[in-house]
């Protein structure tokens, strides 16, 4: 007669471990900067297996294959046409200094480093500027919103991927014919981007314990570090990111240089 009970008692604590469990679940994965984070992974893990059946692979190949000399050349002809809207939202952003000197860098590169294959600018003093529309949005308040995992393209926030078309529409790389050249250096760019970040990449594969989680919040701390120029007294202008000031991001970020443009495809990266 006592089994019955033993079973039924069994069975109680048997459910009540399993509710308590189903509600720290919960509550751990409940994120205000991540609300999305079911869809979010989910995209994430699409991305992750393209990048490692894909792009890691080719781009691993690229670095082995080229000489170093050439990669530098591919990634500082990008970068060159990158500077020219790095220049518009620099002006955008009311930092007149910025955008100007990102327009000489254009203009120097493309004239004395032969279409922008040399980085003669930056040899000259004049530094580069990473600037795309949504840091231009979050410069003048407009808040970040809930964090995105975009299908190929990677991290991104609401406010940054609201952004996008019209950073689309300003790569002067899109409107470059005929269209057999525009797809193979598109598709040679991408690959470069990726081979930058092969060495991040690896670490963070081997160190971090939950990826999406260490990219996700890296990717948020860095685009409100970049939104807010890593300055220490500029007044904050609007809720980017949920809650961090200026100040404990500056302290986070106070050495780190501007970075090389996040490879699309890869969920690997941070920054956008």
């Amino acid at each position: 007669m006592s089994t019955p009970r033993l079973d039924r008692t069994r069975l109680l604590r048997t459910l009540t471990l399993a509710a308590a469990a189903l509600a720290l679940a919960g509550c751990a994965s409940t994120n205000p900067k991540d609300p999305f984070e079911k869809y979010n992974r989910a995209m994430f893990a699409f991305n992750d297996a393209v990048d490692q059946h894909a792009l890691k692979p080719a781009a691993t190949a690229y670095k082995k294959v080229l000489p170093s000399f050439v990669q530098t050349g591919v990634n500082n002809f990008f970068g060159n046409l990158a500077d020219l809207w790095s220049s518009a939202n620099n002006l955008m952003q009311a930092k007149g200094e910025e955008g100007m000197s990102d327009f000489a860098r254009v203009m120097i590169n493309t004239s004395f480093g032969i279409g922008g294959l040399f980085d003669v600018a930056s040899e000259a003093g004049l530094r580069k500027h990473v600037e795309d529309f949504g840091q231009t949005l979050g410069y003048w308040g407009v808040p970040s919103g809930p964090y995105l995992m975009l299908p190929i393209l990677g991290p991104s926030t609401v406010r940054d991927t609201a952004g996008l078309p019209l950073d689309i529409a300003a790569d002067p790389w899109i409107y470059t014919y005929p269209i057999s050249l525009r797809n193979v250096g598109t598709a040679v760019r991408v690959v470069d981007q990726r081979a930058v970040l092969l060495d991040a990449s690896n670490l963070l594969e081997a160190a971090a314990l939950d990826r999406y989680e260490f990219i996700r919040d890296g990717y948020l701390q860095r685009r409100e570090s970049k939104v807010f120029d890593g300055e220490r007294s500029r007044k904050k202008r609007g809720d980017d990111g949920g809650g961090s000031d200026a100040k404990s991001i500056k302290a986070a970020y106070a050495d780190d240089p501007a970075p090389a443009k996040t490879a699309p495809v890869s969920s690997e990266t941070g920054a956008k």
